[in-house]
């Protein structure tokens, strides 16, 4: 019989995987540790709902218990695949309230894992996120020009994508995005309320 292994925080996220893999309840409890906030606030900037992104994010670690043995190092980091699981569970979520879309099965957890994302990794999300600025003066915009901006900024949507998500005409997303962003320029701008 061999010997477990206590889990340390600072053991790699590509160790604990495995050793999740192997049903070890610690390592995943490390593991969780280690990226729940991330998940839910990635979950909570697709979503726009507490409760929904709450739910996202249990829903993704389920299945990152339960499919820890695909996890792919040649694919990225254990990091990055994860928080792709919980970002494409959150699109499932906002998808699934439109009516023309259809919803997925949760147990087809290869599907959702292996769904190509349109950012380079998820790594670069979580950078562009930890802008505290940004997300601060995203929050004082109205809600529908922060909710296509945030969707396009943190979950790496096409405007296309964020109309089909929306039901909204093409034109109307545009029009938001542009409105948001020149709001978001003159608010970030060096010298904002300095007199001249």
């Amino acid at each position: 019989m061999s010997e477990r292994v206590s889990a340390h925080p600072s053991d790699p996220d590509e160790d604990l995987l495995v050793r999740v893999a192997g049903r070890d309840r610690e390592a995943f409890e490390t593991f969780y540790d280690r990226y729940e906030r991330r998940a839910f606030s990635l979950a909570y900037r697709v979503t726009g709902d507490r409760s929904r992104a709450e739910d996202v994010v249990q829903e993704a670690f389920f299945s990152i218990w339960k499919n820890a043995g695909r996890y792919d190092p040649a694919r990225g980091s254990a990091g990055a695949w994860a928080l792709g699981i919980v970002r494409n569970r959150a699109i499932d979520v906002l998808r699934s309230r439109t009516s023309r879309t259809p919803e997925l099965d949760h147990d087809d957890d290869a599907t959702l894992e292996n769904r190509a994302s349109a950012l380079k990794t998820e790594e670069q999300a979580l950078q562009r996120e930890e802008g505290r600025e940004i997300r601060s003066k995203l929050s004082e915009l109205p809600e529908n020009q922060s909710r296509v901006i945030g969707l396009a900024f943190y979950g790496g949507f096409s405007q296309t994508e964020i109309s089909d998500l929306l039901e909204l005409p093409l034109g109307t997303v545009k029009g938001r995005m542009r409105l948001g962003m020149e709001k978001l320029r003159v608010e970030l701008s060096p010298g904002k309320g300095e007199v001249a």
